[in-house]
């Protein structure tokens, strides 16, 4: 499937994309060193910060980034594009195509795992901020105790001051991303640098028979460390989610000339500070660092984590407008806020409902350790349903042999598999969260699914099929007045009940009828020319279909402006859009469950209006109503 993105630049471009996606693409696994380290070998793991332990929690660490990372998403992951987005929506969306998808199929339980995927990133959104602002003000106990009672506040502060900016957007801001992000990882890589100088033997960690060994010596506790050790690789997903806006290309060259190098640095450079100095465990990231620099640390710190933070409420917008593309959410309030870059999205209800519950992190696990038994399990759960799908879309669309696949998959789903074992203990102590986070919105988006699925067989049962209406306007003489009338209606092959009300209630047709359905494809984009198409059936009567890919936004006036080409030609001031209103009515009619349908109700009465979701001219919009038993 990777064949190239818009974004495959050379020269000079590629730099400025490649520094540009340090900021975006790399901030929240930047930060990790922040605590990974600290709660690897903290004190609830029973571990003393002892050389062999040192040695192998480092080696896991340096492992993990190679094969999770390095290899895993960079290698192999991120050849599985859909038209060059990336992302578990468009991974879902490759694995089963709507046309050949059906309930209770193999593809079906697939695209199922890939929904409960994207839902645990809404549940990753919420955690990420808190726990990285969280880590970093914490760096002001290092300093002085003095300032501990002001830690909370400090953190509730700037993730108020974070969503509150989010609606005038981050084109300004953005151009600082990535230089910030870059002094930060420079900063990582002479912290560490300066340590390892200073103890060189730790670099034998990278030897594998130092993981081996910890396993040996600590048992059980030591595989419970993996859970920790992951806090290290957390922010992968991101790699493969943001392809879209880099491309592989200037991701890959950030990864292997910049990130993985200083990260390496700075954990290495922690152990060699804990052997020489075991009490420094308690922070070892900032007791790195010289009193004198301790103060603008703390400040590089939390900048660099509200840069990572940033990225992760982006991603949040963009999975939420990819869902309700492709029919998984309702229509949501959706705001640009860059007039270049159209992935800079701002939806209100999203960024309100992530500050309440980062907030509400933050007050009830009150420090970062406590945070870190949250953090895990939904980005763990995550990638092991991304390598599950990865090998289908390996075998079915790449058509390699089922033994490569098999093995591929099966190495990673060991490594997958044992993070997830060791996070899946967490539960009890907070990694609750994100799993009910998770199942809210699984429930919200199949809930949404079905609804419209069952709404649309409860239309079509009704839906005077378009072929007889055709025989009715040739055979009756109906009263035509000027301009255009555009219905719009889901299937194409029907007749719009909007049509049939106003010929029945206003007894006149327009002279000219156009039936219009809007389609969403399965790939982030379509093309002006394959946008629209045309047919005229007689009697003053248009079919057209309106195309777009799940990361547009469609605007029906522009779409239907390029029909000039096909030969229908639109006058904005004689054109009238008339619209379905269905009022729902939850029953015992087979279907869903009956709190289903009361949920589907909610949210459809709540989804934002269908004229201002098309782009419709307010004043040109009629809406007639029907009421249907769900």
């Amino acid at each position: 499937m990777s064949h190239g993105t818009e974004h495959d630049a050379r020269g000079r471009y590629f730099y400025v994309l490649a520094l540009t996606a340090l900021g975006v693409v790399y901030g929240d696994i930047g930060t990790s060193p922040l605590y990974a380290i600290r709660e690897s070998l903290g004190e609830h793991y029973g571990l003393e910060p002892v050389r062999g332990n040192v040695l192998g929690v480092l080696s896991l660490i340096f492992w993990a980034l190679l094969i999770v990372i390095s290899i895993k998403y960079l290698v192999f992951v991120m050849r599985a594009d859909n038209r060059g987005e990336g992302g578990m929506i468009a991974l879902t969306a490759l694995v089963a195509p709507a046309a050949r998808m059906r309930t209770g199929s193999r593809r079906w339980v697939l695209v199922l795992a890939g929904l409960f995927g994207a839902s645990l990133l809404y549940g990753d959104s919420m955690i990420t901020p808190a726990i990285s602002v969280l880590s970093a003000v914490e760096g002001l106990k290092v300093a002085t105790p003095l300032l501990e009672p002001y830690v909370l506040p400090i953190v509730i502060a700037i993730l108020v001051g974070l969503f509150a900016v989010q609606s005038r957007g981050t084109a300004g801001i953005g151009r600082v991303f990535g230089p910030v992000t870059l002094l930060w990882f420079v900063t990582l890589g002479v912290l560490g640098a300066w340590q390892v100088i200073r103890s060189p033997g730790v670099l034998a960690a990278v030897n594998p028979l130092y993981a081996v060994s910890f396993f040996a010596n600590n048992g059980w506790s030591g595989f419970l460390v993996l859970g920790s050790v992951f806090l290290a690789v957390t922010g992968g997903e991101a790699l493969y989610a943001d392809m879209g806006h880099f491309g592989a290309g200037p991701i890959r060259f950030t990864w292997f000339t910049v990130v993985l190098p200083a990260l390496l640095l700075n954990y290495f450079g922690q152990g060699a500070l804990i052997m020489r100095e075991p009490e420094a465990i308690e922070h070892p990231f900032f007791h790195m660092a010289p009193e004198w620099a301790l103060y603008p640390l703390v400040a590089l710190s939390t900048l660099a984590t509200v840069i990572a933070s940033q990225a992760v409420i982006s991603g949040a917008f963009s999975l939420t407008r990819q869902a309700v593309q492709l029919g998984y959410l309702p229509r949501l309030r959706i705001e640009h806020t860059s007039e270049r870059q159209i992935g800079q999205i701002y939806i209100p209800s999203v960024n309100w409902l992530l500050m309440l519950a980062c907030i509400g992190l933050v007050l009830g696990f009150r420090n970062s350790s406590s945070l870190a038994s949250a953090y895990g399990v939904a980005v763990t759960t995550d990638m092991v349903f991304t390598t599950i799908l990865f090998g289908f879309v390996a075998r079915t669309r790449f058509g390699w042999p089922k033994w490569k696949v098999g093995l591929l998959a099966a190495g990673f789903l060991v490594v997958d598999l044992g993070f997830w074992g060791a996070n899946i203990v967490k539960i009890p102590h907070g990694g609750w969260f994100p799993l009910v986070i998770a199942a809210g919105f699984f429930t919200c988006m199949t809930t949404w699914k079905m609804g419209r699925q069952i709404l649309a067989q409860r239309m079509q049962a009704r839906t005077l099929p378009v072929k007889l209406f055709q025989k009715d306007l040739a055979a009756n003489k109906y009263t035509r007045v000027p301009g255009t009338a555009v219905y719009m209606y889901g299937n194409a092959d029907g007749t719009p009940p909007a049509l049939l009300h106003n010929l029945m209630h206003n007894k006149v047709l327009h002279e000219r009828v156009v039936l219009l359905t809007v389609q969403t494809e399965e790939v982030p984009r379509v093309d002006d020319p394959e946008r629209v198409e045309v047919e005229e059936m007689g009697h003053g009567l248009f079919r057209v279909l309106l195309r777009y890919g799940f990361t547009e936004d469609p605007d029906i006036p522009s779409g239907l402006a390029l029909a000039k080409k096909k030969g229908l030609v639109f006058k904005p001031m004689e054109t009238s859009y008339f619209l379905g209103r269905e009022t729902l009515i939850a029953s015992r009619n087979p279907g869903m469950a009956i709190w289903r349908e009361h949920l589907f109700s909610v949210m459809s009465r709540n989804a934002r209006s269908a004229t201002s979701f098309f782009g419709l001219p307010p004043n040109r919009v009629v809406e007639l109503g029907a009421q249907i038993e769900l």
